[in-house]
């Protein structure tokens, strides 16, 4: 099936993009979720549009992510979570707490999506994490996991 991206897809492409698909993956998971619309001629005039609206908006995101890139690595992100007494967490520590956490230590509303977590965090101690801001920009800082 083909499909226009609305947005961007990991490993598939970005907004604008017009992608063949299995029908099932269309038809399940992108056009449910928003992520693409079903390709027609008449729809092909929504691409030139889409296109546009992301090229507008990479212009001022370089700049505008080097200055998040800055400001989240000045920051000192810590995470509470629950542990037994040796260290090791109930559970794991995931993209969305980490997207939470830059929140609340003053830094700007990151996307859980571009959070990049080399190896899942399941204890305590400090942890290395990156925040894909833009193609060519990612910031990298330390997490600060602690016991609860």
């Amino acid at each position: 099936m083909k499909l226009i991206l609305t947005n961007a897809v990991d490993n598939l492409g970005i907004a604008g993009d017009v992608v063949e698909v299995k029908d099932g993956y269309a038809r399940n998971y992108l056009v449910p979720q928003g992520l693409g619309i079903k390709w027609s001629r008449g729809a092909e005039t929504q691409i030139e549009g889409i296109k546009r609206n992301r090229d507008a908006r990479q212009v001022r995101d370089r700049s505008h992510a080097d200055e998040l890139r800055t400001q989240i690595e000045g920051l000192k992100v810590q995470i509470a979570v629950r542990s037994s007494e040796e260290g090791k967490l109930f559970g794991a520590v995931t993209a969305a707490d980490i997207a939470k956490a830059v929140k609340a230590a003053g830094g700007p509303t990151i996307d859980k999506r571009g959070v990049k977590i080399e190896r899942p965090i399941k204890s305590v101690g400090s942890h290395n994490v990156g925040v894909k801001l833009h193609e060519a920009v990612t910031a990298h800082f330390a997490v600060e996991v602690v016991a609860a």
